[in-house]
């Protein structure tokens, strides 16, 4: 296969490397047509460091290689988009893919209107932070990690996982309890805080079980949808004069 055509214009090109499983971005390097040959070689992603000015091979000291299933060039055949199957985290940060920072520059509304020809309102793009939580627990599943609890979890096994959803669901009754009961508008205040503390912590757990389960979030999701469209139509069917 003749490279040359992808360096015509530079010898170095961005490559987008995307997770296979997910769709998610992961990072962006750099390549030169040696690394690009080296990444077809291997069935693994090289790339050139332009710092370091050398070759490197993405996962060599971390052990987070990227398994290579397609590689496609753009319009211009100047830019790569990479689809891989991600071994562990994709940034030196230990987070997943180097674009973890959601909005940190600039995160618009969700009433901007779309320029679509049929003048819908844009989709409301939903928070991700339970699936980044779904990510980061599988990318544990898969990779151990020293002094990871959720690495623990999953060492112990079931019987431990749901011993902690248990626990967990008992401390969010207590602490919604402490709320209902509170004396005044500041110890409420404080109670409410453990409240939504102890539901985090539960979703959590209840996240490590799905995982272990291998139950996907996209499924839950689907069900939760499902649900959701239940009962807006039994809303509607209540709502609706059925005297007639």
């Amino acid at each position: 296969m003749d490279l040359t055509k992808f360096f015509a214009k530079s010898p170095l090109i961005p490559a987008i490397i995307q997770e296979k499983r997910t769709n998610e971005v992961l990072m962006l390097a750099y390549m030169n047509e040696e690394s690009l040959k080296k990444t077809l070689e291997s069935g693994y992603t090289w790339f050139f460091s332009r710092s370091r000015n050398e070759l490197w091979n993405k996962g060599a000291t971390s052990g987070h290689f990227q398994k290579v299933v397609s590689i496609t060039s753009d319009c211009d055949d100047d830019t790569l988009l990479i689809l891989v199957e991600q071994t562990g985290p994709a940034c030196h940060t230990g987070n997943h893919s180097c674009f973890y920072e959601t909005g940190d520059i600039v995160k618009f509304d969700d009433t901007v209107p779309d320029k679509a020809e049929n003048g819908e309102k844009a989709l409301k793009t939903d928070d991700e932070a339970l699936s980044d939580l779904y990510q980061v627990v599988l990318d544990r599943k898969a990779t151990f990690t020293e002094g990871s609890y959720t690495c623990y979890l999953f060492e112990k096994g079931l019987d431990k996982i749901l011993k902690k959803c248990g626990e967990e669901c008992s401390e969010v009754l207590i602490a919604a309890k402490n709320l209902s009961s509170a004396a005044d508008e500041a110890r409420a205040k404080e109670a409410r805080e453990d409240v939504k503390n102890e539901i985090c912590d539960l979703l959590y757990h209840l996240t490590v079980l799905m995982a272990e389960q291998n139950i996907p979030l996209d499924d839950i999701n689907q069900i939760l949808k499902e649900r959701s469209r239940k009962i807006g139509n039994l809303k509607k069917f209540h709502e609706t004069d059925h005297s007639s």
